[in-house]
This record gives structure tokens, C-alpha cells and sequence, in this order.
């Protein structure tokens, strides 16, 4: 059998990396995809263990991008030869990179499947004694026949790997499981290595007729497939939790996956998907618990609905202490809603940390010092590892907000100047100006500008761009609405200005910002 040649994936959308794993059938022409990261650094940490002899990557990605990456890889892995993936924006960008050795470039709005296998078979042709040649779908090891059923690869009818797959896996009942070790420092190989090695000892000293199958063990996570009797499921079921609670005592920061059992092979995908992947994420939630299986897990909450604006208003009318009680119980009541990812609980503490800086500043125009410190809380929430510590961060953050509000002394006209906020935080999408705004309050534009400046740290238009940079932020961690109709209904008309604007503020553009946050949720 010819040898496969050994592709990663980079690239910060999954969406992308998903569609080209599924742009051709890569074993039989040759190919295998050995693993796929999110940004550079990330890829960095895979090369060794995954030993890829091609790698196609983006240009624009947080964290190190796809210009570093390549000059890096060259560096450190000359004999490693790099496809860059690009869209018509970025094309000068990307002729500077052949600088750095890159073998080829696809442009993203023209990935198609011939011209993909085309441009890997030239770049394959350059790797010195690498020969490329196809092999039959029958020889593939059994362990890349479950992965392909795991990527959503089916087999056809009367398949040759249907009959293969039967003969190996006899039995009614299927069970994954298996273990993660990215909270252990290190590398994890040999561990995972042996607790597969005893796992399987312990399940062979039970009198039941099984196949034990690792679908794999490297990287930081261990999958395993069982395949057994109907009749020996709670045996089955019980030898596995009583070894995985045995091993966690010793290493309680592994967690153990326990999914549940299903009839048919066909299924693995979705068995791998839906449940095991799932009860993997649900370890932010319930950190203390080092074995996750789907029947032991407590009923999950529902996400709450509230409003934010209502309870900002709550704040500035001077009902600071209810606002207060009632995000304390909206974090509580989110953290019980596990079924919701990390990404989205995470938005929802930093969302409302967002929201009171903002009434805290309307209120008092020494919380300066909170705007500052919101970022920090940003951070300590975005890098918690569990619910705790998010709940922590966020605790910290609305006690100094608290203490601040109380202590807010009046100012002069501080009831006209909250009037006025409170318009444009409900007219921010209008063409609002000083001189509208005068119109309605009544007020000449030219007194209304001094008063504003006055009794505001920000000038009328740094004000009115910080609230629909905002709210912008909010739509933009969506992929639905088009960037630019984003710009309109926070008030742009025009977006090449409301890209400006937003790069000034954020010191990144929208397009930038929104890739970012669908990079944090994997």
C-alpha cells in the first residue's frame, strides 16, 4: 500500500476547515488529514506528534496568522511545504508570502474539488522521494474506517468496508468512551496510551464476548469504541465507570466520557457528535466531577430571557441594588443552563459587565476607573476553565461596580443629562445629531454642546459612536446579518466610515472583531 501524504488544516473558521475535510474522498487519492487547528501557534504545537507533509493555511487569524505560521514552519520544518488559503481581498498579501517558501495558494470563493486535488498533487510531487499514488478504500487500517464514519463519510451498499467493519464488530450494542488530558502538563501520549492498555485488560476479565477498538489516542484525547452483547450492557457499563473513577482518583484532572450505547455502526458519527463531544464540553460546567455520562447528569436549566435595557434602566433611575440582586440571580440561573457552550455563557457574563460600565459611566463620571478595569474582567472570564472561576470574575466585577454606584454624589443637572442619554441610547440607530437633538429638548445646539461636555467625559459624537460601536459588537458576535447592514441599523450609512470608526474604537475592523469571536467558539 502506497503511503498516505499527511495534511493539516489551519484555518480560524470551522465552517471552512469542516467544508474542505469534506471537499473530496482524501484516502483514495492518496491524501489523509492528520489534524486541524485554529490558528498558528496552535499548529505549531501539532507538528511533532502529527509529522504533516503538507499544510494549508489561512492568512488572517488571531493568535499568530498565516504569514508567521508559514515563516515559521519553513524554519523550523524546511521539509514541510505550505498551501496558502485566501480570499480577492487579501492576494498581494499573499504573493509576499511565496517569499517565505509557501509551494501554492487557493483563492477561498473559488475552492473547488478539482482544483484543490490538483494543487495538492503538484505540491505533493515536491516532496523529495514522496510518491503519490491512490489506494483502494479496502485497504484503509480499520481504526481510518471509523474515523471516516465519525467525519460523516457512509459506506455504500455493498461496500467492501461494510462487510470488513461486520466481521470486526459482530455484536448488537456499541459504547464510546474514553478520556482528555489537556489540563495535564506535558505530553500526554504515554499516559493515554496506558489507560487504553488497562482499560482493555480490565474489560477482557469480564465474562462477555467483545471487540475493543481504539478509534484513537493521540493528541491529548483517548477514544475507544466497544462492541458487545445487549444482554451485557450494565456489565459492560459498570466495568468501564468503576475503572474510569479508579484512574481519576489518581489523576483528577483527566476527565472520562462515558457515552451512551447504540445499535448500529452507522450511528458512530452521531453518537460521536451529539453526545460524546457534548458531555466533553459539559466538564466547564461541572468541574469536580472527573467521569461525565449522559444518565448521571442533573436537568439542565433553561438560558434565562431578560432584558438588559430594562435592568440598565433600573440602574440609572436609582434601583441600583434590585439591578444588582437580579444579575446575580441571571449568573446563577445561566450557569445551571450547561447544555449552552462555555463561548455562550462566557458572552453573556462579559455582555453584562459591557452593559453596566456603560449606565455606571452615565452615572458617575469617575467610574473611568471601571472602564479601565472591564477589561480585565474581559480577560479573567474569556480564560476561566470552569463556571466557577467565570462566576468569580464576574462576582469581583459587579461588587467594585456596586460600590461605585452607591457612592455616587448627584451633579448639577444630572437629571437633564440622563434624560439625554437615555434618548440616544434609545435613538442610536437614527441619523441622530446635535441639532436633532436640540430640536427635541428643546435646548439651543450650540448650549447643548457645552452642557454635554460638561456633565459627560465624552463629547456628543465620541459618546454617540462608543453606544452603536456597542451594540454593533453585539450583532457582529452573529454570523447572520451582512456587515454592512449591520453599519445601518446602529446608524452608518456609510460603511466604509462605520468601518473606521470601528477600527479606531477597537483597533481591528468589523470583518476582524467577528472573525475573532467565531474563532472563540471553536
Amino acid at each position: 500500500m502506497s503511503e498516505l501524504c499527511r495534511i493539516m488544516i489551519v484555518d480560524d473558521e470551522l465552517l471552512v476547515r469542516q467544508g474542505i475535510k469534506h471537499h473530496l474522498d482524501w484516502e483514495t487519492h492518496g491524501f489523509r488529514i492528520v489534524g486541524e487547528a485554529a490558528n498558528g501557534k496552535d499548529a505549531l504545537e501539532m507538528m511533532e506528534p502529527l509529522s504533516p507533509h503538507i499544510v494549508i493555511t489561512d492568512i488572517v487569524m488571531p493568535v499568530m496568522d498565516g504569514e508567521e505560521l508559514t515563516r515559521v514552519l519553513k524554519a523550523r520544518y524546511p521539509q514541510v511545504e505550505v498551501i496558502v488559503l485566501s480570499s480577492f481581498g487579501e492576494f498581494e498579501y499573499v504573493r509576499s508570502t511565496f517569499q517565505s517558501g509557501v509551494a501554492d495558494y487557493i483563492l477561498k470563493p473559488k475552492l473547488e474539488t478539482e482544483e484543490l486535488l490538483q494543487v495538492l498533487q503538484r505540491t505533493a510531487r515536491k516532496i523529495p522521494g514522496f510518491s503519490l499514488g491512490e489506494i483502494e478504500r479496502g485497504d484503509l487500517p480499520l481504526e481510518r474506517l471509523l474515523e471516516r464514519l465519525i467525519d460523516g463519510y457512509e459506506s455504500e451498499e455493498g461496500d467492501q468496508r461494510d462487510q470488513r467493519l461486520s466481521e470486526a464488530f459482530p455484536y448488537d450494542r456499541f459504547l464510546l468512551t474514553g478520556t482528555d488530558a489537556s489540563q495535564i502538563a506535558g505530553e500526554p501520549d504515554g499516559y493515554l496510551s496506558g489507560l487504553a492498555a488497562g482499560l482493555e485488560s480490565r474489560l477482557y476479565e469480564l465474562t462477555v464476548s467483545m471487540r475493543i477498538q481504539r478509534i484513537y489516542s493521540e493528541g491529548r484525547q483517548l477514544l475507544m469504541l466497544l462492541n458487545f452483547p445487549g444482554q451485557h450492557r450494565v456489565e459492560v457499563t459498570d466495568a468501564v465507570y468503576g475503572y474510569a473513577l479508579a484512574k481519576a482518583a489518581l489523576m483528577p484532572d483527566l476527565t472520562w466520557v462515558i457515552g451512551s450505547e447504540f445499535a448500529e455502526l452507522r450511528d458512530l458519527g452521531n453518537a460521536y457528535r451529539e453526545e460524546w463531544q457534548k458531555l466533553l464540553g459539559f466538564r466547564f460546567y461541572f468541574p469536580g466531577k472527573t467521569v461525565l455520562q449522559t444518565e448521571e447528569l442533573p436537568p439542565a436549566t433553561a438560558l434565562p430571557t431578560f432584558d438588559m435595557k430594562e435592568l440598565m434602566s433600573g440602574i440609572k433611575k436609582g434601583q441600583a441594588e434590585d439591578a444588582f440582586v437580579r444579575l446575580r440571580g441571571l449568573a446563577a440561573e445561566a450557569a445551571g443552563s450547561y447544555r449552552q457552550t462555555p463561548f455562550e455563557f462566557k458572552s453573556f457574563l462579559g455582555n453584562a459587565v459591557f452593559h453596566v460600565t456603560i449606565a455606571a459611566l452615565e452615572l458617575h463620571r469617575e467610574a473611568k476607573e471601571l472602564e479601565a478595569s472591564k477589561f480585565t474582567y474581559f480577560k479573567a472570564i474569556d480564560e476561566a476553565q470552569d463556571v466557577a472561576g467565570a462566576l468569580q470574575a464576574f462576582h469581583a466585577f459587579l461588587s467594585e461596580a456596586e460600590a461605585l454606584i452607591s457612592a455616587r454624589v448627584p451633579l448639577p443637572g444630572d437629571g437633564n443629562m440622563k434624560l439625554l442619554l437615555e434618548y440616544i441610547d434609545e435613538h442610536y440607530g437614527e441619523p441622530l445629531s446635535l441639532s436633532s437633538l436640540s430640536r427635541h429638548f428643546h435646548f439651543n445646539p450650540s448650549y447643548l454642546s457645552s452642557y454635554f461636555s460638561t456633565h459627560n467625559d465624552e463629547g456628543f459624537s465620541e459618546y454617540l459612536n462608543r453606544i452603536r460601536i456597542a451594540k454593533a459588537m453585539e450583532l457582529l458576535r452573529t454570523d447572520v446579518l451582512p456587515i454592512s447592514e449591520i453599519g445601518s441599523q446602529v446608524g452608518y450609512s456609510d460603511p466604509s466610515y462605520f468601518t473606521k470608526v470601528f477600527k479606531k474604537q477597537m483597533g481591528l475592523s468589523p470583518r476582524e472583531y467577528r472573525r475573532q469571536q467565531l474563532a472563540k467558539r471553536g
